[in-house]
């Protein structure tokens, strides 16, 4: 189930830690003669995190538990006897609403060497870098939630014994039982940018030993863009009816003894679960290059040097994930409910008739919704 995605991934912890840029060494060594030297470093790293959440719950909850509109009417004699009891009404709503969590730690740029060596002569040397890390999480939820459990009613019968005259008129109910239980999660969005192993370091780029023409030049430009965009929305809308009812009890015109009507046991089982979006990503950094990766030599030189090292690194990692759930529920209208009885007119009891007796009603409805997931 996706409850347990989620529940797995809500312990994140919300840590933004990029590591600064560490061992960057930038040499134009020796100089000397008609010496131009120019070096430009430009290094930028832009951590942004951003996390919104909006819920909106409404819950409206009407509930009635009644032990029957018992009337034991015009009796003249004995034994006119109305026995009810139990009646209940449960309702459970249970909403949770939305669910950031970024982990980031990226952008490091370290073992950087660029070097132009001997120089002299007519040199004119420059070193151009320019590294750029940007990381961008932006993550998204908006839920609304609105849950209307009404009109729930348990009754045990509306109960009449009306005009008896002798002995033993009995009606005897109980039992109406209505369960509601309303569960709604909705948005969670979780990012983790770094945690993998691809550490993107070293990078040597040398131009050695120079002299003479010397014009050597060194341009590098790394850049790395990871962006995750993670976007939910969830609509839920639930609206539940309930009614159980043991009979519309009568037991009517009596009048010699022993009219019974017996019921009991009507019961509505309504579970509403639904569950909204879910997004996951892991994006890890992978590097333009590590483990001692990429090392450019343009070695003697001398004499009427021009050398050229230009370098370009690119690495792109991007994420978006989007959902948008609809619920919507009704449990309209349902239902239990054990008979409208009546015993009508009834003259005397001596061979035990007139009877009804009844009981179990039943009626459970399960919804569960579980909408979108990226992961």
């Amino acid at each position: 189930r996706l409850g347990t995605a989620i529940a797995t991934v809500a312990i994140l912890a919300n840590a933004y830690t990029p590591a600064a840029f560490a061992g960057t060494t930038i040499t134009i060594t020796g100089n000397g003669a008609d010496s131009d030297n120019d070096v430009q470093v430009n290094n930028t790293q832009n951590t942004n995190v951003t996390q919104n959440n909006t819920a909106n719950f409404t819950n409206n909850i009407d509930g009635d538990a009644n032990t029957g509109d018992n009337d034991a009417n015009k009796n003249n004699g004995g034994d006119v006897s109305v026995k009810t009891g139990d009646a209940s009404v449960n309702a459970t709503v249970v909403n949770q609403a939305n669910t950031n969590s970024a982990s980031v730690d990226c952008c490091t740029q370290g073992d950087t060497e660029v070097k132009i060596g001997g120089n002299a002569a007519d040199s004119n040397n420059t070193i151009n870098l320019d590294v750029d890390n940007k990381i961008d999480v932006d993550q998204d939820n908006d839920a609304d939630f609105t849950n209307n459990v009404k009109y729930l009613n348990a009754e045990t019968g509306n109960n009449d014994a009306d005009k008896n005259n002798g002995g033993d008129v009995s009606i005897e109910t109980g039992d109406a039982s209505v369960k509601v239980a309303a569960s709604n999660w909705a948005n969670a969005n979780s990012a983790r940018v770094g945690g993998g192993n691809g550490d993107g370091a070293s990078m040597s780029l040398k131009i050695l030993n120079n002299a003479a023409d010397s014009d050597n030049d060194i341009k590098v430009n790394v850049d790395s863009d990871v962006e995750v965009d993670q976007d939910n929305d969830a609509d839920f809308y639930n609206k539940v009816d309930g009614d159980s009812n043991t009979g519309d009890n009568d037991a009517n015109e009596n009048n010699g003894g022993e009219v019974s009507i017996e019921t009991g046991d009507a019961s509505v089982d309504v579970t509403v679960d639904n569950m909204a979006n879910f997004n996951w990503a892991d994006l890890n950094c992978g590097c333009v290059f590590g483990e001692g990766g990429l090392t450019v030599d343009v070695s003697g030189n001398a004499y009427d040097s021009d050398n050229n090292v230009n370098g370009d690194f690119d690495s792109n990692q991007d994420a978006d994930q989007d959902n948008d759930a609809d619920f919507d529920t009704n449990v309209k209208n349902s239902d239990a409910e054990t008979g409208n009885n009546d015993a009508n007119e009834n003259n005397s009891g001596s061979n035990g008739d007139p009877s009804i007796e009844t009981g179990d009603a039943d009626v459970n409805v399960g919804v569960a919704n579980s909408a979108n997931m990226n992961s």
